[in-house]
């Protein structure tokens, strides 16, 4: 390193395995050495969060202006039991224009390995193969480009660094009509418009649902309004009919609504700057003037637009006469809470179907069905949590979706939820509270309409619409279930100590410093009394204080460890990073415990 290079903690970067292989490199397989001399940014990442597709639309300039010496891979971690098939991952990673390589790493091995704890987490990997950094969530990629540039002259200097052509190969285009399409709504002529989501553009369709009338927009990312020849979409999802015969337009990466008019053929912007929300943003205002977050779907409701903003877990409306947006629904913190549509928490909400009394909510993240009344008050029709997801039919209390991204209003007052991670389109009857499946073999379905005594579903990952005829009886399918058991513990003080010896054979890594790390934070953060408990350490035991006033939450645990080889006969001993990350329920109760231990599986005694 010269003089004037910043002096950095390094830690040899773990090598990048997965199960599932490598996708967008042309069927060849990587190690860190075929990489070596490159800066590499690791972008650990599942496709059912939200924040991480923020990241990757974040990544697209910095891969853009780096292209010579930058190389981004997507290490996919799974969340959801059907975010481990690796067809589903190769689906996602067309759907959303991945444009790097990405590595499918179904059980967690390299996540472990570089002791990642949070969707997203970005690793910078220097040209020696060295983690130089790492940052949990959204908004680092400008703090990132200033280390990448870094690191491009220090290592140009030191000549260790590669310039070139990098590993991504792109996928040929499949020949279909649809690519990943994400709704359907029927227009007052009879047609379907469908939103095309990697395509970025709208497709209309004739009654059959299958002959292409026109395309509209350009079909590159953008959000350009003009002719349904030149107007540019960027990843369009949810579609409304509006009473004047319009559609709106969730045109989700661009951050903003917009609206199509099937006679003019030309779009418009109803709200939205183009920039996405963040914390500090206005909340209300004029419609163009203010910011929004992955707007997912819409609704017409109550002489509204309601707009599902998948990105900040809230529900907004934009009031046509007025020309504003405002939050209606949800306080931004993630999670499942019904009350009063101020205090309510979503989690991701991504489909809306409205009737005259109720606007449904298909609540992805929790994996549950939720309903605002009249009054503005949130109710939970099915789910119970962000832990809690499978395939049960049933009553409504036991009944279990996984990662629904769209609701249908059916005639008779039931709703169809298009439970996309399970395949299936299920049907929810708030007269006798029961959840029962309508069809299975449904491929990632994403969304539905009805065209009459029909049901047309949008099999996202089948690339078509696909129709059905209600009623239907209900299909046998396997239940299965996954849920995190709460642990009862005190308020107040709480003694978290974590057990992490070192492997046989090896030493904690102490040359540079204390070679462990503690890493502790709540969902919600409320849980978490502000004092010495919370944050990083170096300690691995701590004392906590939680907040009496909140009956449950989730602490969230990381623990990691630098070790080497213990053999004097080496010169250059390995070294390793070792993990253990932990999300633990919590029900605060007088009678329970005052000590959480917590012992890294798998290393010493």
């Amino acid at each position: 390193m010269t003089d004037s290079a910043p002096r950095r903690v390094r830690v040899r970067a773990p090598e990048l395995i997965g199960k599932g292989g490598w996708l967008n490199t042309g069927g060849k397989q990587y190690s860190l050495a075929d990489l070596r001399g490159r800066i590499l940014v690791l972008d650990f990442w599942t496709f059912c969060c939200v924040n991480c597709l923020h990241v990757l639309d974040e990544l697209r300039a910095l891969e853009q202006k780096h292209r010579d010496t930058l190389v981004v891979i997507g290490v996919h971690s799974p969340k959801f039991v059907h975010e481990a098939e690796h067809e589903a991952v190769a689906d996602a990673v067309e759907r959303y224009g991945v444009e790097h390589p990405v590595l499918d790493d179904p059980e967690l091995a390299t996540w472990k390995q570089y002791a990642v704890r949070a969707w997203p987490t970005l690793v910078v990997v220097d040209p020696e193969g060295y983690v130089v950094a790492q940052h949990a969530g959204e908004g680092h990629v400008h703090a990132i480009e200033r280390l990448v540039t870094e690191l491009e002259a220090e290592h140009a200097a030191k000549g260790t660094l590669r310039r070139g052509g990098g590993p991504y190969v792109a996928p040929q285009p499949e020949p279909t009509d649809l690519r990943c399409p994400g709704r359907a709504v029927v227009l007052p002529s009879g047609n379907l418009l469908v939103s095309d989501t990697t395509r970025h553009q709208l497709v209309e369709l004739a009654a059959d649902g299958e002959t292409v009338v026109r395309r509209i927009g350009q079909g590159s990312r953008g959000s350009t309004d003009s002719t349904w020849v030149r107007s540019r979409f960027n990843e369009p999802q949810g579609l409304a009919l509006l009473p004047d015969g319009s559609v709106v337009v969730a045109d989700t990466v661009s951050h903003r609504v917009r609206r199509f008019d099937p006679e003019s053929g030309r779009t418009t912007t109803l709200a939205g700057t183009g920039f996405q929300w963040m914390r500090g943003d206005d909340t209300s205002g004029p419609a163009r003037e203010v910011n929004l977050s992955s707007p997912w779907d819409v609704a017409w409701w109550q002489g509204k637009v309601w707009i599902a903003m998948a990105g900040i877990h809230q529900l907004w409306t934009y009031d046509p006469a007025e020309g504003t947006v405002r939050v209606a629904a949800g306080t931004a913190n993630e999670g499942l809470v019904d009350g009063p549509a101020a205090e309510a928490w979503f989690a991701q909400p991504s489909g809306l179907a409205a009737t005259p009394d109720r606007l449904w909510v298909a609540d992805s993240e929790t994996s549950a069905l939720r309903w605002l009344d009249r009054d503005g008050v949130v109710h939970t029709a099915v789910g119970t949590g962000l832990f809690d997801f499978g395939h049960r039919d049933g009553p409504a209390g036991q009944a279990l979706l996984q990662h629904p991204l769209g609701v249908t209003a059916l005639a008779d007052g039931s709703v169809a939820v298009s439970d996309t991670y399970n395949h299936a389109l299920r049907r929810y009857d708030p007269a006798t509270d029961e959840v029962t499946t309508l069809a299975t073999d449904l491929r990632e379905p994403s969304g539905a309409v009805l065209v009459g005594d029909d049901i047309v579903v949008v099999e996202s990952a089948r690339h078509r619409l696909t129709r059905l005829r209600l009623p239907a009886e209900a299909a046998g399918a396997g239940a299965h279930r996954t849920q995190c058991a709460p642990t009862e513990v005190e308020p107040g003080r709480l003694r978290l100590d974590v057990t992490f010896p070192a492997p046989a054979g090896q030493k904690l890594d102490t040359r540079y410093g204390p070679s462990t790390r503690l890493l502790v934070s709540a969902t919600p953060p409320e849980l978490l009394l502000t004092g010495e408990g919370a944050g990083a350490g170096p300690d691995l035991s701590r004392t906590l204080e939680l907040n009496p006033a909140v009956p449950e939450g989730v602490l969230h645990v990381s623990a990691m460890a630098a070790s080497c080889d213990d053999d004097s006969s080496v010169e250059y001993p390995a070294c390793h990073v070792h993990r253990q990350d932990w999300d633990v329920p919590l029900i605060l109760t007088e009678s329970g415990a005052d000590r959480l231990p917590l012992v890294q599986a798998g290393l010493g005694a």
